[in-house]
């Protein structure tokens, strides 16, 4: 297994009238070179650990991992996997297993020959090839699908044969490229399960990539959330949902995403409190600390909170419910709050359950506010 290692990593495509659309909707820079696709990344990954790259689309994430994988060349920057440098060495030498998206299995051959044939490309010996693919068959529950073809197998059946095939050859880091994005939403539950099986047992280092909020928080050990190029923040699941570095990073990673306010952030001392209207709410003794550290003045801010630490009270802020959806035990009600649009999430309570159209009022306290920069959207905690 292997530690892989970023420093200073850009990737420049040269520029062409497609960039230049494109470019429009992604926001990315464009130098004399042409337009930067990644943006000075920065990482060390341990040996073992599962990694993941999250962002919007064209964010750069698959251009990182493509990268990695020798896919793509490096603008500039340096890349090592176990220590080794590894820019200029081809992808076949560089001891790394890929997964794609659409599963790029061979459907004229059999699974057991598909799993086997990087290993046959290697002239393995035919018992060890044997042995090999059949222990990853048996890890991943596809060994009575052996003799069968590609068409003959569900996507989910297929994306476990993708997996085995690049698991064989037991490399020294298996790269994952929205693996399960072709798959619908139950079957892509029970492999996120599954592939959290398969890390532990083959206890290799990955990195997989997704756009997939949920697939991130519950699959990696650390985050990497990327915008138009740039690392916005690194931290495990639980840093990047309490900590956000920023406005991008608490609006991406929660479902649904967290409500923004404009408000005004009041010091008193080393005591906080934010306002919005005529409600004040005072900050917790651990947020107003490390507030006070950063030396924090009066201002107005940015504050946000999670739709489901926003609770239906006597006192509080003027919303009006414009949809009610019932989820369960629970309701999302969908408020317009001063002209802006906010989402609660409130126990269901039977028929009564149907908010649509009523007035409301919300309050939270202040150990759920995040508080952000107005100007630049960091958060002024961090």
């Amino acid at each position: 297994m292997a530690s892989v290692s970023l420093k200073d990593v850009v990737k420049i495509y040269p520029q062409t009238e497609k960039d230049k659309k494109s470019r429009k909707k992604t926001n990315l820079e464009v130098r004399d070179k042409g337009v930067v696709a990644v943006q000075e990344f920065n990482i060390d990954i341990k040996d073992k650990e599962f990694i993941v790259l999250v962002g919007p689309s064209g964010c750069g994430k698959s251009t990182t991992l493509r990268m990695i994988a020798g896919l793509e060349e490096i603008t500039s920057g340096e890349l090592y996997i176990d220590g080794e440098l590894m820019n200029a060495v081809a992808p076949k030498d560089r001891d790394i297993a890929m997964v794609f998206q659409s599963y790029a299995l061979y459907p004229h051959m059999t699974v057991y020959e598909n799993m086997a044939y990087s290993l046959k490309i290697k002239k393995v010996p035919k018992d060890e090839i044997d042995r090999k693919v059949k222990e990853a068959a048996e890890i991943l529950d596809i060994t009575k699908y052996l003799q069968r073809k590609p068409k003959a197998l569900s996507g989910g059946q297929r994306q476990r044969v993708a997996i085995g095939r690049a698991i064989v050859r037991n490399p020294k880091v298996l790269l994952m490229d929205e693996p399960l994005s072709n798959l619908d939403a139950k079957l892509r539950n029970q492999m996120r399960a599954e592939l959290l099986k398969l890390q532990n047992r083959i206890q290799t280092t990955i990195v997989y990539v997704t756009h997939d909020q949920v697939e991130a928080m519950t699959l990696g050990d650390r985050i990497v959330v990327m915008k138009d190029g740039y690392i916005q923040q690194i931290g495990t699941p639980q840093e990047v949902f309490n900590h956000q570095a920023n406005t991008f990073v608490a609006g991406f990673i929660g479902t649904p995403q967290m409500n923004f306010f404009e408000g005004r952030l009041l010091r008193e001392g080393n005591n906080y409190s934010v306002q919005y209207g005529n409600y004040v709410v005072n900050l917790s003794a651990e947020k107003s600390a490390r507030l006070a550290a950063n030396n924090v003045e009066t201002m107005d801010v940015t504050f946000g909170i999670r739709p489901e630490q926003m609770v239906l009270a006597n006192e509080g802020i003027d919303a009006t419910v414009e949809v009610s959806e019932m989820m369960g035990t629970q309701s999302h009600l969908h408020a317009t709050c001063s002209g802006k649009d906010v989402v609660v999430i409130v126990p269901n309570a039977g028929e009564d359950s149907d908010y649509s159209g009523k007035s409301i009022k919300l309050e939270f306290s202040g150990s759920v506010v995040h508080v952000f920069s107005k100007e630049d959207g960091r958060n002024l905690e961090k």
